[in-house]
């Protein structure tokens, strides 16, 4: 869906809000990371901006649901609860017999916990799972795609999202452009899963690991058209859940 002049006025102040946020926590956040003895500054400028994409995320989806869509703000939560990932009976029958009758004997005790970084539910039903990176290459997009794999085979949804601030991932994803047509590399990697992943990059131009977004003179700017974009994008994933 798209958003009519009159909803983008009325949710620019929450926009705005955002942008100064993501502002005031990309700009201090190396001073944050030099000051601190402690901890290692490239953890700390790591988990600074993992934190801020989820939180990003967190506040646009409650946009697209309360504010745009106009719905009950007590259906919609959004939380890290894990579900359990229990063995599967192929793997299984695949094994040497003593491991095999060990793996039956125990199966029960066979789980993996398995949860995203922003997991929407509407009326305790999960149908917006969002994987937040401050970016996203392609090594790590094949864990996300079999996070995605868990996901479906966890809550039954087919459809996963990436929010990730830079991309990294080649191709035009980060032009902010619509249509997006990707990259070679991640679309030969998405077509091996049954999962159909969206990506939404935040900030435009490809990722430069000597041009990081946390020192002033490579900042980049978040505007308030691609947090347009990306609230449109959730509206039109929870619109199915209107009532």
């Amino acid at each position: 869906m798209k958003l009519t002049p009159l909803q983008k006025k009325e949710i620019r102040d929450k926009i705005d809000e955002i942008i100064s946020d993501y502002t005031n926590l990309v700009s201090g956040i190396d001073n944050e990371a030099q000051n601190d003895e402690d901890r290692a500054y490239g953890g700390i400028i790591r988990a600074g901006k993992g934190k801020l994409v989820e939180e990003m995320a967190t506040r646009l989806v409650q946009i697209a649901w309360i504010n745009v869509l106009k719905q009950n703000e007590e259906r919609l939560q959004i939380n890290k609860r894990k579900a359990p990932i229990s063995i599967t009976e192929k793997y299984i029958e695949r094994q040497e017999p003593l491991l095999k009758a060990y793996l039956l004997s125990h199966k029960a005790e066979q789980r993996y916990k398995f949860g995203t970084d922003v997991q929407v539910f509407i009326d305790d039903k999960l149908v917006l799972p969002i994987e937040c990176k401050a970016y996203t290459e392609n090594a790590m997009l094949k864990r996300i795609l079999f996070d995605a794999v868990l996901a479906k085979e966890a809550y039954g949804v087919s459809r996963y999202y990436l929010v990730q601030l830079e991309s990294q991932l080649g191709g035009d994803y980060c032009e902010l452009k619509e249509p997006t047509y990707g990259s070679p590399a991640s679309h030969a990697l998405m077509s091996h899963v049954d999962v159909d992943l969206t990506i939404i990059t935040l900030l435009k131009g490809e990722r430069d690991i000597n041009r990081p977004i946390h020192k002033k003179e490579f900042f980049k700017k978040l505007t308030p058209e691609i947090l347009e974009n990306t609230i449109e994008k959730f509206a039109t994933a929870l619109e199915p859940y209107k009532c």
